[in-house]
């Protein structure tokens, strides 16, 4: 992708001119160029990363916020910088790849209000061989717009002319402050360690990072010891949704855009608290719930796998950082004690982790699992379609869908969503949802970065990467070729649920995979996999209450259902007495 400034003007025919007016920065209507640096207040060394121009006509909120997939995105261009010195102009000019306009020279003369941003790369020198350029998680869970340390200018508004020969100077003299460390309750603490292997793959110190919830009476039983619940899921700062006090009355209501509901963090924080009292309640389970930490240079988490461009993440987490949080916090330390559930992301780690590690856990609750079979990665069939973006056809262009609402109606296409994100990095490096997948599935490309699965422009798709993402990580497909074997393990253990309106289309991939797992036999699999009726993303089993709500009860939903399964497969001479209690 280091040539995209040049493949722009290749593929200027594909665009209707009327949507995107791609052009030279040397014509007569593109001499707007904005000059781009920071000061040597704020680094005295030269810096690597994206460097990026926000443009919005939306005062709510500063430009960095502002960029989505949604209807109301802003605009972002942007350029990869190698060692920019400060005090140096770097120029963003028509020639700069942007979202949702392709070009400064599509933006129409106006007011806008503009911001210059860096999100900044380290260099790794990896063990196998490659030296890379990432964006190294500094606590915020790979969000580019709010890592600590990346530079920016203040927000400020301009009379923007494209047409006219103007040069903008623009310093970035702010920096984004750390993050601090959340702190340690009776019933929650964090724990982190650094990982031998990931340290290895990486050439530099990596860590794994654990938030843990207690049990009620952890302290008072020092004779127990636990089963572990693992909550597979997004980056997690501290472990949320537990509340040991009732609603803020004083809270301010706000709207949920998502859920179309008025006072959602109310609901969020009532829910939080109702968890607490039942977690603490008598009778509830008592287990250790943990949440994984495993941001990383490419995502806010590593999907908890083995991989070639991300290093050895899933046995990290299995062989370092779960025997030490069951060693430190009195864990049972047993595949038959342990169990998984999460959704989305979370659901998709929880299935592969019980594939990929079967007699490591006793069964997982997968809710709406990004793309489990790849004949429907999302909308799109890898090993046949030609092209991700559009469907196939000798005259049409007909776009594929990304984004829908349960109605079916489409607010985003692949070829939107995968543009935006190489507007925010090149690379696989935007910190987002296409590009983790392909850092994750993906082999290690010649330039040591992960080779894509299409033209991230076009929307051409490499079948020769197809293949290794089927015989690697497409999990249907996998259970499928070693069933003989991987059966017997995962008799009982594999539970699905998604909405059959899911809005990025998840459920193809659990249809499909829904026929292979009923078709078993010898043995069969004996798990269950449910549908939402009209259900959006993330509908994770609860037939009784909506999503907004569903999502908030994951824990008392299945931690119940997880210790009957335990109970019923413990081994003979189990410890399933000194934490019944």
């Amino acid at each position: 992708m280091k040539d995209i400034g040049r493949r722009i003007a290749a593929v200027a025919a594909l665009v209707p001119a009327a949507a995107v007016f791609l052009a030279s920065p040397t014509a007569s209507y593109a001499q707007l160029r904005f000059a781009l640096s920071f000061p040597e207040a704020l680094s005295r060394t030269p810096l690597d990363g994206r460097l990026l121009l926000l443009v919005s006509t939306n005062d709510a909120a500063e430009p960095r916020f502002q960029i989505s997939d949604g209807p109301q995105t802003q605009l972002v261009f942007g350029i990869d910088v190698d060692g920019l010195a400060p005090g140096k102009d770097a120029v963003i000019d028509a020639s700069a790849f942007g979202y949702p306009l392709r070009s400064l020279a599509a933006l129409p003369a106006g007011e806008y209000i503009v911001q210059g941003f860096l999100h900044k790369y380290e260099t790794f020198r990896r063990s196998d061989g490659h030296v890379v350029k990432l964006p190294m998680d500094r606590g915020e869970g790979q969000r580019w717009n709010a890592a600590p340390g990346n530079l920016l200018s203040a927000p400020r508004k301009l009379r923007i002319d494209p047409r006219r020969a103007e040069t903008v100077r623009i310093v970035l003299d702010r920096e984004i402050p750390p993050i601090p460390a959340p702190k340690d309750t009776k019933y929650i603490r964090h724990e982190r360690i650094q990982s031998r292997l990931l340290t290895e793959f990486w050439g530099r110190p990596m860590h794994l990072g654990a938030n843990l919830l207690l049990p009620e009476g952890f302290d008072e039983h020092p004779e127990a010891r636990y089963p572990l619940v693992i909550f597979h899921g997004h980056f997690p700062y501290t472990f949320e949704g537990f509340r040991e006090t009732p609603p803020d009355p004083e809270l301010k209501p706000d709207y949920s855009e998502r859920f179309r509901l008025e006072g959602y963090n109310r609901i969020q924080q009532e829910y939080a608290h109702e968890f607490y009292k039942a977690w603490t309640g008598k009778g509830f389970p008592r287990v250790i719930l943990m949440e994984i930490q495993h941001a990383n240079p490419y995502y806010d988490d590593s999907y908890a796998v083995n991989s070639a461009n991300l290093g050895p993440y899933g046995d990290a987490i299995v062989r370092e950082l779960i025997p030490h949080i069951e060693k430190k916090y009195r864990g049972l330390g047993q595949g038959w004690s342990r169990f998984m559930y999460g959704g989305s992301t979370g659901g998709w780690e929880a299935l592969a982790a019980q594939v990929f590690y079967p007699d490591e856990f006793n069964g997982c609750y997968a809710a709406c699992p990004d793309p489990i079979d790849f004949r429907a990665y999302t909308i799109v069939n890898i090993y046949e379609h030609r092209n991700a973006y559009f469907v196939d056809s000798p005259w049409k262009r007909t776009p594929r869908p990304a984004l829908r609402n349960w109605l079916g109606e489409v607010s985003a296409t692949l070829e939107e969503t995968n543009h935006r994100e190489l507007a925010l990095g090149t690379n696989s490096r935007s910190g987002d949802q296409w590009d983790i997948w392909q850092a994750v599935f993906s082999p290690v490309g010649p330039d040591g970065y992960p080779k894509p699965i299409w033209d991230k422009l076009t929307g051409e798709i490499d079948r020769e990467v197809a293949d290794h993402w089927r015989e690697n990580y497409d999990l249907r497909h996998i259970m499928e070729r070693d069933w003989k074997t991987l059966g017997p393990k995962l008799k009982g253990k594999v539970h699905i649920y998604v909405g059959d309106m899911d809005n990025y289309y998840l459920n193809n991939a659990v249809y499909l995979t829904e026929a292979f797992l009923e078709s078993t036999k010898d043995p069969y699999y004996e798990g269950d996999i449910d549908y939402g009726d009209r259900a959006e993303h993330c509908w994770n089993g609860d037939h009784d209450q909506p999503n907004a709500i569903s999502r908030l009860r994951y824990h008392q939903m299945f931690i119940p259902r997880i210790v009957e399964r335990i109970m019923q497969t413990a081994p003979p001479g189990a410890d399933t007495k000194s934490w019944r209690y």
